[in-house]
């Protein structure tokens, strides 16, 4: 008879222990030889038998079942052909065997099944297959505990997410460290999309613009809903905090969930309508529906739909209400003396500050440290058997939460550190230079300058109104109270709103 020849090998283990694909074949030739089979095919393959998608063991399955004369299975162990009793290509194999129509032959097992076999020979290959499933289910058992130990451990067990990349340490030890390019495009992601002035896809045409970064926006909606970036993984409906080094803050990832929640709209719904500027950003005064736009002989008007009742609404087009502000942020604009006056004393007052940022960041580094010996010493007590598993996990995931929050303190820190100084700076620039940028900016960056500086725009009959947000206010102004004099009225009472025609 013609044989067929399976080897297979699933784990570096049985690589090592004889059970290597030379190993398995020479056996199996040798075998055919002494039984006078001459072997019409040769199959070995490196991969779980325990899977479902098997490519190649199907392939040589369809092979062996398509012959038209009775062939002959050989394989070295059970195991090696399946570690399932409920894999039905096992189940088909094995009625053809003992229908007549091939043998199976398992060598070092001492097992062949064909129509002659035993009802105790039955049961024995029935008995190979329910050992060959425990085994695996064994060994399927210790690697998800030694996945979750180092989840418990704050290591992640898979490959490093976006943001972030594997490195090689000594040995076959690997490690995951942030990358830094990648870290950037998605901090500057999430950034982006805290101002509430972009959607998924204008995000990914300016992340692309940017970095050279393709993503489409599935991964956008992905990375702006991973909580791996501030320090927790999720894993299985659980969730752990991993010893890695957080890209964003966890406030600046609740700030995106909000505005996600927000807009409660699908990734699809703002397709087509990217280049409308006031989409969404206007309301009527009058109902407080939101402003809905028409395109028009190559122009775009906005206008109230009054669905809850007419009252008489007036359509705008696109350049008006663009002339109307456009007045607005030139009203921004400070003398430059006084500009870069305010800048110097903002400089002298962040001067004073560091002493005491100083000393807070003192005391959370000395903080994270006595918790990393204290995760340290506790881990140690678990090895030597002097706590139990429950108390070590217990303990362990409390200062773990403990460590991360000092983190994200250190975090915070640092950035208020700074921020309070270069924020304030750049809000005085900002608002010098507002005028420039929204008329020669794309719509994203126009956008995005109109949610920083105003809100609450709307339609009241033939005028629109805004309010400007602190503390533009008072820098637009200020020059109607002569605060840029010395002897201006040091109490004005601000005009918060405007309305142009």
């Amino acid at each position: 008879m013609k044989a067929i020849l399976i080897a297979r090998v699933s784990t570096e283990e049985q690589k090592e222990a004889g059970n290597s694909l030379p190993a398995q074949i020479s056996r199996l030739e040798q075998y055919c030889r002494n039984k006078g089979f001459s072997i019409l095919r040769t199959c070995s393959f490196d991969e779980s038998a325990y899977t479902n998608s098997r490519s190649e063991f199907d392939a040589i399955i369809d092979y062996a079942l398509n012959q038209k004369e009775k062939v002959v299975i050989c394989c070295d162990k059970v195991d090696r052909l399946s570690r399932n009793t409920f894999d039905k290509r096992i189940s088909t194999l094995y009625e053809k065997a003992l229908r007549d129509q091939l043998e199976l032959h398992f060598i070092s097992d001492g097992q062949i099944i064909n129509s002659n076999i035993s009802a105790v020979e039955k049961f024995q290959f029935g008995i190979s297959l329910g050992l060959a499933k425990y085994y695996s289910d064994a060994i399927s058992d210790n690697v998800k505990r030694a996945i979750e130990q180092k989840l418990r451990k704050g290591e992640w067990p898979a490959k490093a997410p976006y943001g972030y990349k594997n490195i090689s340490l000594s040995g076959d030890k690997t490690a995951i460290v942030v990358d830094e390019f990648a870290s950037q495009v998605v901090r500057k992601a999430f950034e982006l999309y805290a101002t509430g002035a972009f959607s998924f896809s204008t995000l990914c045409k300016k992340i692309n613009a940017d970095y050279g970064v393709a993503w489409a926006i599935s991964n956008v909606d992905k990375i702006l809903n991973y909580t791996f970036y501030y320090g927790i993984m999720s894993i299985n409906g659980k969730t752990y905090p991993h010893n890695y080094p957080p890209i964003i803050s966890k406030s600046l990832f609740q700030e995106v969930q909000d505005i996600r929640k927000k807009n409660g709209k699908n990734l699809q719904h703002y397709k087509g309508k990217n280049d409308i500027l006031y989409r969404g950003l206007i309301r009527c005064g009058d109902c407080n529906l939101a402003i809905t736009h028409e395109r028009q002989k190559g122009h775009v008007y906005y206008h109230c739909t009054q669905a809850k009742g007419k009252h008489g609404a007036t359509w705008f087009r696109e350049e008006k209400i663009t002339e109307t502000l456009s007045a607005v942020f030139t009203s921004l604009q400070m003398p430059k003396n006084i500009l870069q006056d305010t800048i110097d004393i903002l400089s002298e007052v962040h001067k004073n500050k560091v002493e005491f940022h100083k000393q807070e960041n003192e005391k959370l580094l000395k903080e994270q440290n006595t918790l990393a010996v204290m995760m340290d010493n506790l881990y140690m007590d678990k090895l030597k058997g002097s706590i139990t598993d429950a108390y070590y996990d217990k303990f362990f995931t409390s200062l773990k939460e403990k460590a991360t929050d000092v983190a994200i303190r250190l975090e915070q820190l640092q950035e208020a550190e700074t921020n309070y100084y270069i924020t304030a700076q750049m809000l005085l620039k900002l608002a010098d230079r507002a005028y420039d940028i929204f008329i020669s900016s794309e719509v994203e960056q126009k956008r995005l300058l109109i949610k920083t500086v105003l809100s609450n725009l709307r339609i009241i009959g033939e005028k629109v109104h805004w309010e400007l947000v602190s503390p533009f206010d008072l820098i637009a102004f200020s020059d109607d109270r002569m605060l840029w004099h010395p002897q201006g009225d040091l109490n004005p009472c601000f005009r918060r709103e405007r309305a142009m025609s």
